[in-house]
């Protein structure tokens, strides 16, 4: 990973500037929905999921989202630098009722100019992309 800031003169268009990878869990959505108030059963029930053509219980939508976006917040160093954010959901994150589900996400620099940065997101499970046109852009200074 980049030992570059957001605010280093040295950063440059693909430098990687966060990566890391999620162990989601049928725990994890239940906490999720608790905190967002989603409770629609596809995220923690088989046979609903099943019955509605899923190929199993998914992870929210804007969970996926929000681990994404998380990701690269430690290295612009406050959530506040965020200007634009944005996503378009590719396939959803399917969540084994036994192993679970590992999301991993990579932030590589994609533009910058003296006042922004624009981060590409790499958002995948299981090798298969989950997010796609995932991009940020924040405040430089």
């Amino acid at each position: 990973m980049s030992a570059h800031t957001i605010d280093s003169a040295e950063l440059a268009v693909g430098d990687i500037v966060a990566e890391r990878t999620v162990h989601l869990t049928r725990e994890s959505l239940v906490r999720y929905a608790g905190a967002s108030g989603d409770f629609n059963p596809i995220h923690y029930r088989d046979d609903v999921a099943a019955s509605v053509g899923l190929p199993g219980v998914l992870a929210h939508g804007m969970l996926t989202m929000g681990l994404a976006v998380e990701t690269v917040v430690p290295w612009l160093g406050d959530a506040g630098r965020i200007l634009e954010y944005g996503v378009r959901f590719t396939r959803p994150v399917v969540v084994d009722p036994d192993a679970g589900a590992d999301v991993a996400v990579q932030g590589k620099v994609l533009a910058l100019d003296e006042e922004s940065v624009t981060i590409d997101l790499s958002v995948t499970a299981g090798g298969t992309a989950v997010l796609g046109k995932a991009r940020l852009r924040a405040r430089r200074g």
